[in-house]
């Protein structure tokens, strides 16, 4: 079985790991690839650009008997790759188009929530600078500005004062900062409580969700410094519980997936609640349409199901006859970072020497490639480190206990990863007593 998953980063290597346990694939291609995903067995990594629509698709027609493709990053499913291979006859791993605009456009998933009647911030629509200033100066704070598209996750400014939210407002629809991504863009109030991401399986008819998970965006430890595209992830989520998931499953999970269905938008992949837990209940402050990156690399080593299977599965709409089944163990996912990330990187082309994968501990290569044989540095994020163990204290001190044999020069990365989860369970032991 020949399978092509397209992307280049962690996420697409979590992926690609996931597809290689099943004993039938004979061949994955990668396109472009990474260096760490160069090297594992039965992968071939083809050069080539994930958002040049025509070439990918033309290589997926090249490709005898491909049984499926995988799309991994946003901005091949905003222009229609998924749409692209399906014309082709090939099962697709992705959203259609029209799908994808829950994440492509934030302006648009606002409006599909609301006229879904599922929670979320109240938020208004601005494109005009003079009137989305006057908002500013009126609205109470803080205030969460958004460029409606995508910004390669910097295109969020949480205002706590009203100059930083002019300066935000300012940025898209003045300063030009993020293109066409800010020629539109939210203003949200500013939820407060617990973030959760949970990624769900959908076919378009049957959504399954995964466990929940937490995401640490800011560079810096007590989330401190700009966000980046995410530090660390552990899974599951404590502040996540069985109430939470049941009020979730009625009034978010239900709600989109019928809406898709209204709205009549194919959507066959991941779909990706960003939640918060508010006094009021959860509400989503925003959707993905893939996996997230570094989610995918502390969720999917969770997995029991045969992840190929499920994939298929849900390309080709029969998710619903599709067991997926989740370990009780906990995992944590370091990242490890150049310094100077999210901002000007420092260290790029440095040689890397890395040790082996343990039984429960994974390295998963985001910015690194081959060049003339050694594997380097290329990215802002360089690794993940994932270990898995039976509680989320044991996983987290394992990933940091293999992460002191992946350092290289002028790296960084944050020592607190799941240490929010850690305080709460302490809590909530004590609270139980």
């Amino acid at each position: 079985m020949k399978v092509l998953v397209v992307g280049s980063g962690g996420r697409e290597h979590a992926l690609v790991k996931g597809i290689l346990r099943n004993p039938a694939v004979t061949e994955v291609y990668a396109l472009p690839g990474n260096g760490g995903i160069a090297k594992e067995t039965k992968v071939t990594c083809v050069p080539g650009n994930a958002e040049d629509v025509a070439a990918v698709a033309a290589f997926a027609a090249s490709v005898d008997d491909l049984a499926l493709a995988v799309i991994g990053p946003d901005d091949p499913l905003a222009l229609g790759l998924a749409d692209e291979i399906r014309k082709l006859g090939i099962p697709c791993f992705g959203p259609s188009k029209a799908g994808a605009q829950l994440e492509s456009s934030k302006i648009f998933a606002k409006e599909f929530m609301r006229r879904h009647g599922i929670p979320t911030a109240d938020f208004a629509v601005f494109n005009s600078l003079d009137k989305a200033l006057t908002y500013v100066e009126e609205a109470s704070l803080p205030l969460v500005v958004k460029a409606d598209g995508l910004a390669k996750g910097k295109g969020v400014t949480v205002a706590r004062t009203r100059e930083e939210a002019r300066e935000a407002v300012r940025a898209c629809l003045e300063q030009k900062v993020f293109g066409q991504s800010g020629e539109r863009i939210l203003i949200e109030e500013c939820l407060e409580g617990p973030e959760v991401t949970v990624l769900a399986f959908c076919d378009g008819e049957t959504l399954i969700p995964m466990v929940p998970s937490m995401d640490h965006k800011a560079a810096c430890d007590g989330d401190k410094g700009p966000n980046t595209g995410g530090m660390g992830v552990i899974a599951p989520n404590p502040f996540y519980d069985a109430e939470t998931a049941a009020l979730c499953e009625e009034r978010i999970f239900r709600p989109t997936l019928k809406g898709l269905q209204k709205d009549g938008l194919p959507y066959r992949g991941c779909l990706y609640f960003g939640l918060m837990l508010t006094k009021d209940g959860p509400k989503v402050i925003e959707y993905n349409s893939r996996f997230g990156d570094p989610e995918a690399q502390a969720v999917l080593p969770l997995l029991e199901t045969d992840l190929l299977t499920i994939l298929l599965a849900t390309a080709e709409g029969r998710l619903r006859e599709t067991q997926v089944r989740f370990s009780d163990k906990a995992s944590c996912c370091v990242v490890l970072a150049s310094q100077g990330y999210p901002g000007k990187l420092e260290n790029q082309g440095v040689t890397l020497a890395l040790p082996q994968d343990l039984p429960d501990v994974t390295l998963y290569h985001a910015g690194t490639k081959l060049e003339g044989g050694r594997l380097v540095v290329s990215g802002g994020r360089v690794l993940g480190i994932t270990a898995v163990a039976d509680t989320l204290e044991q996983a987290i001190a394992k990933a940091y206990e293999f992460l002191t044999e992946c350092l290289f020069y002028k790296a960084q990365y944050r020592t607190d990863i799941g240490q929010k989860a850690l305080t709460y369970l302490a809590g909530d032991k004590e609270r139980k007593k």
